[in-house]
């Protein structure tokens, strides 16, 4: 008789709605009875295990196309992402990676041809306030900074964590001293002064000072262990001085670039690094350096420096070599040394 009576399948919006209620009651926390509290995160954590399912497909299925719509839809119709974010410290370790693999799908997701995720977090753009300052707590940093860097893909949430204070915590966080934090937070700066590049190229314009003497001081001249770790080798790996030139070689970035190489204090800062003794330092450090000999419009005060130093230099470089053979870098090296050796003195 059991089987006559079995319950209808529960659809995409129902499973939303359920995760919803239970959210505002692990919002609220206001039941003392722990069993009970216990039975409802239970709860939750198989709808937010059913819900990535939905988004991704299983062993046995590909995700549905209309399903995955209803979900989103019915995601962004209230205030579930918020709910989400702000109870996401009082899940399990599981129900938390579950949630975030849902918020980093649903930003992907098509309603009507529409990001409708872009569309709510443009009206509740505070939340990033809330997603960044995750990197303050052990617990969370790698959850919210997953989060994040997926939110940021959306060209006007971006621009608002580039042009908030939030943006100067990053120089801190990048040094925190625990090193899979510290690379999270550096993998979020580089996403964030890479992906959109007219507003990189804003932000870059309308804040070089600032942003240039953090890097500078903070970043390229710290002494800093950890820092100095990642700026050998990030995860991807991406060293902070690899992203330097990454962002000055961009054509978007012609009159930073420009700036920066017009600069004596940022050239002996390149020439001290090059003088380290790692040799991934070296490396990284002497793609940025070749953009200063590269400068065909050097101030009087770089070619100074370059003449003074020629000699030291061009010794540097012929002991200079990658570990594997790469003529690209052969040639950029064998231009740099014609540049030096040619340089005449300036009044």
């Amino acid at each position: 008789m059991k089987s006559l009576f079995k319950s209808k399948p529960k659809t995409p919006v129902d499973l939303v709605r359920q995760t919803r209620d239970l959210l505002v009651y692990a919002d609220l926390g206001s039941d003392s009875r722990e069993s009970k509290r216990e039975d409802k995160m239970l709860e939750l954590g198989k709808l937010l295990r059913e819900l990535k399912s939905i988004l991704y497909g299983n062993s046995e299925a590909e995700p549905v196309p209309e399903a995955c719509a209803q979900l989103t839809q019915e995601f962004f119709r209230e205030n579930t992402l918020r709910l989400l974010i702000i109870c996401l410290p009082k899940l399990n370790l599981e129900a938390r990676k579950d949630a975030t693999q849902v918020v980093a799908n649903l930003q992907r997701q098509q309603v009507q041809s529409r990001l409708i995720a872009c569309d709510f977090l443009e009206k509740n753009i505070d939340l990033m306030d809330i997603l960044v300052s995750g990197y303050e707590s052990t617990d969370m940093a790698l959850h919210y900074g997953a989060m994040l860097r997926e939110c940021i893909r959306h060209q006007s949430v971006a621009r608002y964590v580039l042009e908030s204070e939030h943006m100067k915590k990053f120089f801190d966080y990048i040094q925190l001293p625990n090193f899979d934090i510290a690379a999270d937070a550096a993998a979020t700066f580089k996403e964030l002064l890479t992906r959109h590049k007219s507003t990189v190229a804003e932000f870059l314009s309308k804040n070089y000072d600032w942003f240039f003497a953090e890097y500078n001081s903070k970043l390229l001249e710290s002494t800093n262990y950890i820092t100095r770790r990642q700026a050998v080798k990030l995860r991807k790996p991406l060293s902070l001085l690899q992203l330097l030139g990454d962002i000055l070689l961009d054509r978007s970035n012609s009159a930073v670039m420009t700036r920066y190489v017009s600069s004596r204090d940022n050239l002996r800062i390149l020439m001290n690094l090059l003088r380290e003794s790692s040799k991934s330092i070296h490396i990284e450090a002497f793609h940025v350096f070749k953009l200063f000999a590269a400068n065909q419009h050097k101030p009087p005060d770089i070619v100074s420096i370059l003449v003074a130093n020629r000699s030291k230099l061009l010794r540097l470089f012929a002991d200079f070599k990658t570990e594997k053979e790469d003529a690209q870098f052969e040639a950029d090296k064998a231009q740099v040394v014609r540049e030096i050796a040619a340089l005449e003195p300036k009044d």
